[in-house]
């Protein structure tokens, strides 16, 4: 059966390193017969710019958060994925303000039972990659090992392709053999 891919971009450049590292892999896993859709999380709209903490997601059976925006709908998309891939650039050596709304609102996707530490989540057992790209060659390193940790307590298999120097946008078509790291690894996680 093919995969179902869902690709977070968090650029809010529409033709910049981020969605051409994404397209380039979409490409791939595409190559591979995988059903891919990419979100570009920058032009959401948003009710609130993350988690408001009030907990009624934990209240309801659902996996789902209750406030109703464009983090909703990519939310419940990303419990019936697959593979789920989040595509950033580095900023100020963190994931995009963009992206990080939607990682935040991630809490609705799991219900916890606090009497036993453990919980429940659609996404144990599915696969979680990460694009990065960077202007040069610090910081990537850090934001890689936060979406493991994620990818980690979440019971993710856990794939990266990080792209440094990749430098002003747009800039990564110059990087030599890059479209074709992106492309083979959209290829690998489709036939997971």
């Amino acid at each position: 059966m093919p995969k179902k891919i869902l690709v977070l971009n968090g650029s809010p450049k529409k033709n910049g390193n981020t969605a051409k590292l994404s397209c380039w892999f979409a490409a791939g896993a595409r190559s591979k017969g995988a059903g891919v859709e990419v979100i570009n999380a920058a032009f959401l709209k948003y009710k609130s710019s993350g988690c408001t903490s009030c907990r009624t997601c934990q209240k309801i059976k659902e996996y789902e958060c209750v406030i109703n925006d464009g983090a909703k709908a990519v939310l419940k998309k990303m419990a019936k994925a697959d593979v789920i891939v989040f595509a950033t650039p580095l900023y100020f050596y963190g994931p995009s303000a963009q992206l990080k709304v939607i990682i935040d609102r991630m809490f609705s996707l799991y219900k916890w039972d606090n009497t036993t530490d453990t919980f429940e989540s659609p996404l144990k057992g599915k696969a979680m990659a990460l694009l990065l790209s960077a202007y040069e060659d610090i910081g990537l390193d850090n934001v890689k090992r936060s979406f493991k940790i994620i990818a980690d307590y979440s019971e993710m298999k856990f794939f990266s392709l990080l792209v440094p120097n990749a430098r002003e946008s747009g800039d990564i078509v110059k990087l030599k053999g890059i479209r074709g790291k992106a492309f083979a690894f959209g290829k690998k996680i489709a036939s997971l």
